[in-house]
This record gives C-alpha cells, sequence and structure tokens, in this order.
C-alpha cells in the first residue's frame, strides 16, 4: 500500500509530492494528462509571489526559475520596466504594487510559463525518487477507517494510507469526498488565446479599457480580454477566431480583424472554498480546495503554500512521528488564508469593472497607495508575506515566517541560535543555524516559526521540537 497518494500533477501536486518524501514519506502522483496536452494548455504568465520565492529558496529551486524567467524575457525583449530593481511586488486591480525602497535579501517574485514551473518542479520531485504515473485518471475514491482506494477510469485502483486532491477546481476528489465548495458564481468571462491579428499595433494593452480588459502578454502571439457578461457558457466548447475578434473589439473599442488562432481558453470569477480542507484519510490543496479570479496572480501561490504547509505535517504523520490530529491544523492555518484571498480577488474583479463610479474608486485607491503604509500593506497581502498562524503568540516571532533567509534542501525543520545550550537539545533531530544576535527561533519544515525566546531559554523548545520533528530518537 502506498503511503500517500496525490490525485493531479499539476504544481502544487508536485511541490506536495517532494515535500512528503523529504518529511519521509512514499507519495505517488496519479496525473490524468500527458506532457504534450499540459503544454498545450499553459496559456498565459505564472507568478511566483514573494512569500512563495522565500519557500522555494529554502529548496534550492530558484536559481532554476531565475534561469527561466531569463529565457523568457529574452525572447520578450527584456524585463518589464516594472521588474527592474527587484521593486515589483504585483498589482492590485491593476494599479501596481512596487517597493519604495528594496530591503537587502529580499525575496523577489517570479514569472513563468506554467508548463516550465511544472518542469522545474517535476525534475526536483523525481530527483528526489517522487514516482508520477501520468495518464491515470481518478474516477471514484472509496475510504475506509484504514485507508484510501483511488478508482481508474481503465479499471484498477491504487490503495494509500491517505489521499490528497490536487485535481483543480472541479475536483473528483472533493466532490467524491462530499466536502462542500460553497462561494458565488462567475460575473466575467476572461479570454486568453494565441491569436495572429492582421495589425498587431492596433491593441494596446489595458487593464481598463472602455469595455474590461485587453492584455497583450510578453509570451510572443498571446493575447488575452476580460468582460463583465456574466461569466462563459461552455468553458470547454473550442474558441474560434471570429469569438476572439469579437471580444477584442469589445474590451478595446478598436475594430480588429484575426487572421489565425492556435487555440485558447476561457476563464471565471467563480469563486469558491471548500467546507473543511479535510475529512478523514482524504485532503485537498490548491485549486480543489478554493478558486476564484486569476486576476493578482495569488491562485497559484496559495496553493503552493498548501503544499507547503501540509507536506511537513502529512509526513510525520504517515511516518508514525507524530498524531493524527496534527492535519487538523492544515484547514485551520489554510483555510483562513484562502478566505482572504477570496476576499481581495472579488475586490479586484469589482474594481476593474468599467464605469465613471469605479473608475473614481481606483482613482481614490491609486491616492490611497501613495501612503507607504497602505503601499505596504497592500504588497504584504498579495504577497502573503503577513501571514501569522499565531496571532496570539507571545512571542512576536512565533507564527510568522523567519526573519532571516533559511536553506533546508532536505527539508528539515531548522534551530537559529547562538547559545550552545540550545543547540545541544536538537539533538541530531533538525538542522542548526547558528545566530550571532537576536532571539533563538525554531523554524517549521515550512518555514514558519514554531518556537522563539531570548537566545539561552529553553522553555518550550522541547514540546515544539517533537511538533516539527517527532519524539526524540524519531528519524525521517
Amino acid at each position: 500500500m502506498n503511503d500517500v497518494i496525490i490525485v493531479g500533477g499539476g504544481p502544487v501536486g508536485l511541490l506536495l509530492a517532494g515535500e512528503l518524501l523529504l518529511a519521509g514519506a512514499d507519495p505517488l502522483v496519479l496525473e490524468v494528462a500527458d506532457g504534450a496536452l499540459r503544454r498545450n494548455r499553459s496559456y498565459g504568465l505564472r507568478g511566483i509571489n514573494g512569500r512563495t520565492s522565500q519557500s522555494l529558496r529554502m529548496r534550492g529551486l530558484t536559481d532554476a526559475f531565475s534561469e527561466a524567467q531569463d529565457e523568457l524575457f529574452a525572447v520578450a525583449g527584456g524585463l518589464p520596466p516594472l521588474m527592474k530593481g527587484n521593486r515589483a511586488r504585483g498589482h492590485f486591480a491593476g494599479l501596481p504594487l512596487v517597493e519604495a525602497e528594496v530591503q537587502p535579501g529580499a525575496a523577489g517574485g517570479f514569472i513563468l510559463k506554467q508548463h516550465v514551473l511544472e518542469r522545474i518542479l517535476a525534475d526536483w520531485a523525481t530527483g528526489l525518487g517522487v514516482r508520477i504515473r501520468t495518464g491515470r485518471e481518478v474516477i471514484d475514491i472509496v475510504q475506509d477507517d484504514s485507508g484510501v482506494r483511488a478508482v481508474l477510469a481503465d479499471g484498477g485502483s491504487e490503495r494509500a494510507a491517505y489521499l490528497v486532491g490536487c485535481d483543480g477546481g472541479r475536483s473528483v476528489v472533493r466532490k467524491r469526498a462530499g466536502i462542500a465548495f460553497p462561494g458565488t458564481d462567475a460575473t466575467m468571462t476572461g479570454r486568453v488565446a494565441v491569436a495572429e491579428l492582421a495589425d498587431p499595433g492596433a491593441v494596446e494593452s489595458s487593464m481598463h479599457g472602455p469595455g474590461g480588459m485587453v492584455h497583450v502578454s510578453l509570451v510572443p502571439g498571446e493575447i488575452a480580454t476580460m468582460e463583465f457578461d456574466g461569466g462563459p457558457g461552455d468553458r470547454d466548447a473550442p474558441m474560434t477566431a471570429e469569438e476572439m475578434r469579437a471580444s477584442i473589439s469589445r474590451v478595446s473599442g478598436v475594430d480588429v480583424t484575426v487572421t489565425r488562432l492556435d487555440g485558447g481558453i476561457r476563464f471565471s470569477d467563480n469563486t469558491r472554498q471548500a467546507a473543511t480542507y479535510r475529512r478523514g484519510r482524504v485532503l485537498l490543496a490548491g485549486d480543489a480546495a478554493h478558486v476564484h479570479s486569476p486576476i493578482g496572480g495569488q491562485g497559484l501561490n496559495l496553493g503552493l503554500q498548501d503544499a507547503m504547509n501540509l507536506g511537513w505535517k502529512l509526513g510525520l504523520v504517515v511516518s508514525g512521528r507524530a498524531p493524527e490530529s496534527l492535519l487538523d491544523t492544515y484547514t485551520a492555518e489554510r483555510h483562513p488564508v484562502g478566505e482572504r484571498v477570496l476576499r481581495n480577488t472579488r475586490a479586484q474583479v469589482a474594481l476593474m469593472r468599467p464605469g465613471p463610479q469605479v473608475a473614481a474608486l481606483r482613482e481614490v485607491l491609486g491616492e490611497t497607495l501613495g501612503i507607504p503604509e497602505a503601499m505596504r500593506h497592500f504588497i504584504e497581502m498579495g504577497n502573503g508575506t503577513d501571514i501569522d498562524y499565531a496571532p496570539d503568540s507571545a512571542h512576536p516571532l512565533v507564527g510568522r515566517f523567519a526573519p532571516v533567509p533559511l536553506v533546508s534542501e532536505d527539508g528539515r525543520a531548522l534551530l537559529a541560535s547562538g547559545t550552545e545550550e540550545v543547540r545541544e537539545m536538537v539533538n541530531g533531530r533538525v538542522r542548526i543555524v547558528e545566530a550571532d544576535s537576536g532571539p533563538a527561533f525554531l523554524a517549521r519544515p515550512d518555514g514558519y516559526v514554531a518556537w522563539a525566546a531570548p537566545d539561552g531559554e529553553t522553555a518550550g523548545l522541547a514540546e515544539a521540537l517533537t511538533l516539527v520533528a517527532g519524539p526524540e530518537g524519531a528519524r525521517v
């Protein structure tokens, strides 16, 4: 029997698989699509935000991201002006979020094509020893007291102690587990296509055009639109050149001719969140747990952070080094974060609607972002750097991301301390980082602080070590 089955081999499933293996579990990834199909649907660009960049830097992945981004911009004609100087931190409904002053060591973001991101994560995961099986469609799951069985479309099945659905917004896992998915229906239709225009220079990017949004991508030939028309009908119907032509004309106010269309997809602001991220031995991560408008680029990062949070916890439980109750902290910590992202993406969609009233509201918000504290608030919200998993902790570091850059390519927790007495308590269970000043702290495998105290004090450290690494004597 497998330790964990992951249904879905997109970025979230791949990252989770690697995290589980580092934490001592043996995961199996079941993915329905092959590489060619996934590449064909890799429209648009994916942003890796500041917090996710910090997390993946811990695993030694950001050098590969940087190389891939350089290749992308070399084809696109150079780095966008806002990204120069490592100051850009995304946008809020088209309003740029830019650091006034970049702190030393600050983690900037990355922009990649999704299939490139998946290739990097797949290479990392398989290099660790993760098993990935493509062409495996899961059509049902059956769980009992001792495990979960994934039923495959080809008549076969796989069984594991736990199963995680990373299978997207239409998740079979979520539906078969009976987890409610409440939210709001679509109010807009987005389209992304590879289209050739008779006059390529006739259309310029505008987040707030007369009829909606039009965006000429950095990826040659790609163009996107967004209209507030109540949402797409059949999202999966083949897109036509006439459909894309009409949408570009409506949102831009420019009459265009599409001479060739090489394919496209539709998206919406359908916004929903699973009532719980766990039911028994079945868990959810990524779009299977939450869907929302892509405006602001938070969805991928939200899912990748789900994987970072869940991986070490599920690994400890599967390997017998933590009680099953540790898994309850996954929903407790991540569900509120998802709720907040759903709230601000709804707000961004509202701010992008055409019309003089909304335009006036955007102007007011733009003025507000001129206040440094307000800009900082929106940057932290959009990049997930304001997350606090323990807001009522007696020590301000506990529950927040580690205050200094950390590297843990083997996925172990880290103790930062300059005092020998504190370091001796580790006894090989976590990595040690020697600190010259400041408080001592113990960072979980996902980088969040589980314990902190003035250096030299050890009260509570033993319990925190058991939480993040298992009991004394336990090894991965």
